[in-house]
């Protein structure tokens, strides 16, 4: 996007040829300023700050440990990148214009712009991950973690290789995750949409509906079938008897025996894109299973994430819970990952409209932080907000030349350190700031210590002190804090 002062659509002052501010096509500004119901974004505080850190350098240590090379893009793209790409969700994208009129919009994914990127650069091959900020213009649900700022973290692996190989991979890393993290109980849905197409097609939609009713069995994981049943008819256009046959379809769920089944559909059989997508979604469990995690996959038919670029296999990761002791069947409580096949949608990019085959995932990072946030006030936890693994600190007056000595030493050798900006500071508290940051360790620097050439090292927790040759002080630290 050009260079230039960018300001919101609305932000500038109405005129005769502007929306009202109560116009369908106003753009609303992402911080909309007080109102009951907020901006729709949040200050993250250090503990939060220190939490999402924690759970982005495990996110990344496992997207590096399958091979891929970190990539980023602007947050500004032209208006028409992204426009066309979203289907129904297009409506929350953010748009802005600059001072001389050129459109340009905040990046409602990471997927678009990565398309986007491969094309301009003539990539055909790449393993990339990209962890940074979109924008929708969504209403905020801030207890479940749902902002118009938040975090994705995407990791694609684009290229034509042989069928299903790559797509296992990105199933295989949301469940490594999911379950790194330790956030109970999950399950990971699978579809296909050339079988979804496939399903309309052989209940007799036409190819020119095949979008909207996407759109609207995706909401089967929210609203009963009788509500999406009634949307297909009431809004949609379908007949009753072709929304009734959907649902016979959409509201199957399994594995493998399903999928053999299927393939034995008399009609579905008979649908080329139904069964090209029935045969790659066995093999994919074929590979699944040998990466021994089938257990927490579901082949299920009501899953159609509604985004337009699709083209092939798509997936979901929900978090379940029981209900309560009587309940055997989990309940959901909440989408964690999402991704699937786009092999069309660099093709978009290109002015020969070459393809290139990608299939990516994106983890729902907000929602888990807000998971394990609200655990953590259960619970009591609190989390570090710092890393800071030494306090230096001296027991008289008149010693801060002593500990500016010291704690420089511990710089030079690579220890995190710190202490309070006191020149006389009392011991207590500064072994009460150790316990209440959470430091395990503090270097006391004292008269005595001075003219003996130790210091005095305290293990905050057991409070126990031993006095260590200055020269060995480094060597000593670093022992006691190797995991």
């Amino acid at each position: 996007p050009p260079e230039g002062s960018l300001t919101p659509r609305r932000a500038q002052a109405p005129s005769a040829s502007q929306p009202q501010r109560n116009s369908p096509s106003c753009r609303l500004p992402l911080w909309s300023g007080p109102s009951r119901r907020g901006p729709g974004t949040r200050d993250h505080p250090p503990a939060y700050t220190a939490l999402r850190e924690r759970l982005l350098a495990a996110v990344v240590t496992c997207f590096k440990r399958h091979g891929a090379a970190a990539i980023d893009t602007p947050v500004l793209e032209l208006r028409e990148t992204l426009m066309g790409k979203y289907g129904e969700e297009a409506k929350l994208i953010y748009e802005l214009q600059d001072q001389g009129g050129e459109l340009l919009a905040l990046r409602y994914d990471l997927t678009v712009p990565f398309a986007r990127y491969l094309a301009m650069n003539k990539i055909t091959n790449m393993k990339r991950y990209h962890i940074a900020k979109v924008y929708r213009r969504d209403n905020p649900a801030t207890t479940r973690g749902r902002y118009r700022e938040f975090y994705q973290c995407d990791f694609d692996i684009a290229g034509q290789f042989d069928p299903m190989i790559p797509d296992a991979e990105c199933l295989k890393i949301v469940h490594e995750i999911l379950s790194d993290l330790q956030l109970g109980d999950f399950l990971i849905k699978v579809n296909d949409r050339r079988i979804l197409n496939g399903i309309f097609a052989v209940c007799g939609i036409p190819e020119s509906k095949f979008v909207t009713a996407c759109c609207t069995v995706d909401k089967l994981d929210k609203v009963p079938w009788e509500e999406v049943r009634g949307e297909m008819v009431g809004e949609k256009g379908l007949s009753p008897e072709a929304a009734d046959h959907i649902g016979e379809y959409v509201q199957l769920h399994g594995g493998l025996e399903l999928i053999e089944r299927l393939l034995q559909d008399p009609k579905l059989s008979q649908n080329k894109l139904a069964k090209e997508g029935l045969g790659d979604m066995k093999l994919l469990f074929e590979y699944l299973t040998l990466f021994g995690i089938t257990g927490k996959i579901s082949f299920d038919l009501s899953l159609a994430r509604g985004l337009d670029y699709y083209t092939g296999v798509i997936f979901e990761a929900v978090l379940l819970q029981q209900e309560n002791e009587h309940v055997e069947e989990p309940v959901s409580v909440g989408s964690v990952a999402g991704g699937g096949r786009y092999d069309g949608l660099v093709g978009m990019f290109d002015p020969k409209g070459r393809k290139v085959p990608c299939v990516g995932v994106s983890i729902g990072i907000e929602r888990i932080f807000s998971i394990l946030e609200q655990r953590m006030k259960a619970s009591g936890e609190k989390v570090r907000t710092t890393e800071t693994q030494v306090l230096v600190a001296t027991p008289h007056k008149h010693l801060l030349a002593a500990r500016l000595k010291l704690i420089s030493e511990l710089w030079a050798a690579g220890i995190k350190a710190e202490m309070l900006y006191k020149k006389d500071p009392k011991l207590l508290k500064q072994l009460q700031y150790c316990e209440d940051t959470g430091i395990p360790l503090a270097a006391i620097v004292g008269e005595q210590e001075l003219t003996d050439g130790v210091v005095k090292l305290r293990d905050v927790a057991t409070r126990v002190e031993v006095d260590i040759p200055r020269e060995k002080l480094v060597d000593e630290i670093r022992r006691r804090l190797e995991p």
